[in-house]
């Protein structure tokens, strides 16, 4: 059978995942400290793990309602009051998903038709472009800038609206660069929003992992509840990864739509995990605390790590990545990481992995003990005295 013909032209068209492609490719070999992949070396605290437990002893394991569990969806209301001071209707205006990639595909099928543009922030996490494209979108990059701290500008987002905008996609804090956007950025991006039709997806995921202050939603701006699909989950901060759960907030009259989807693809998500989170959310806040201080002093030891040895590199203020720059070698990002990886053993991601803006950097997660980034560090070392930088 000739299956060119046969699979869907969309789907052949797509990249596969620069992510996935490093770390498929350490798993091959031996002697290999792998900083690529985004999940925390933290176990999932024992009382989530003791209640998911207790929950398959306990009850019958069935379907929860599509938009999930009403205690969880209740928690999770209460959560974002405490957290982002905004209040969402657990009844109507959240829906409860297989992780947060599930809640990013929903929203942005729900809100997009053939033809329309959205907008995406990079360099940034690398689902984005492929669902756009498969809901027959036109993802449009706004590529950032080291020199702004890799933040969305409004001059940028007002260089790149047209009457074909729909969306707007914010990562903040970002994956791959750790960048945030501060109250006072968001104003301005808000500023440029009014009086548009514009909606933005807000990716919070790593909303907890926050350094030098406290996390800032864009739902939180005067006029942006409204327009704004806030999109969380459990994966990151309560290093959750594998219970694969994550939850969407919007104006009742978006929910209503979205959910329609999820029912079809997925009917609710994994009932034992809904428990495990409700446990997450009301007891956790002191686990994600110690964490958060665990993974601050590892970013603090690799931002000073690379910039002595000649990785410059900007002191990121959320998530669990750094994104030092690699010009120091002459290389360009995907032959550093293979290099690197063939000479040294450390796999790394190409920064073009999340888009053209992000050629010239790699990123490297912290979501690791110290002593394996410290061996990192020193294998990188030993690279760039063959190759350029500074030891």
């Amino acid at each position: 059978m000739n299956y060119k013909e046969i699979l869907s032209r969309r789907v052949q068209a797509m990249k596969p995942s620069g992510i996935r492609r490093f770390f498929d490719l350490a798993a091959t070999m031996d002697d290999v400290i792998s900083l690529g992949v985004g999940e925390p070396d933290f176990s999932t605290p024992w009382n989530i793990r003791r209640e998911a437990i207790d929950v398959l002893e306990r009850k019958k394991i069935v379907y929860t309602a599509n938009a999930g569990l009403m205690q969880l969806r209740a928690a999770i209301s209460r959560y974002l009051m405490r957290s982002i001071h905004m209040l969402y209707d657990p009844e109507h205006e959240i829906v409860v998903t297989v992780g947060g990639s599930e809640a990013i595909d929903i929203a942005i099928r729900g809100l997009v038709d053939p033809g329309d543009e959205v907008l995406i922030v990079e360099p940034s996490f690398v689902c984005y472009a492929p669902i756009v494209e498969m809901a027959c979108g036109v993802p449009v990059p706004i590529p950032t800038k080291a020199e702004n701290r890799f933040k969305l500008t409004a001059q940028e987002l007002r260089e790149h609206i047209t009457d074909k905008t729909k969306l707007l996609v914010l990562p903040f804090p970002n994956n791959p660069t750790g960048a945030i956007m501060t109250r006072e950025d968001l104003e301005a991006i808000a500023e440029v929003l009014r009086g548009t039709d514009i909606m933005v997806l807000s990716d919070e995921i790593y909303a907890e992992l926050t350094y030098g202050g406290k996390h800032c939603s864009i739902a939180e701006i005067e006029g942006m509840w409204e327009r704004t699909v806030l999109v969380n989950g459990f994966s990151k901060a309560y290093a959750m990864t594998g219970w694969r759960l994550g939850y969407l907030c919007a104006p009742a009259p978006v929910t209503q739509e979205l959910v329609k989807i999820h029912q079809y693809i997925i009917m609710s998500s994994p009932t034992v995990s809904q428990y495990a989170a409700i446990e997450a959310l009301e007891h956790g806040d002191e686990d994600v605390r110690r964490m958060t201080k665990e993974y601050n002093l590892r970013r603090r030891y690799l931002v000073e790590a690379f910039n002595r040895i000649g990785m410059t590199c900007f002191n990121p203020e959320g998530a669990f990545y750094v994104f030092p720059s690699i010009q120091c070698t002459g290389m360009d990002s995907e032959t550093f990481c293979e290099k690197l990886l063939e000479e040294e053993r450390v796999a790394v991601v190409p920064g073009n992995a999340f888009g053209e803006s992000g050629e010239g950097f790699v990123r490297v997660s912290y979501a690791y003990s110290l002593r394996h980034l410290m061996e990192a560090v020193e294998r990188i070392t030993h690279f760039l005295e063959r190759h350029g930088g500074r030891s």
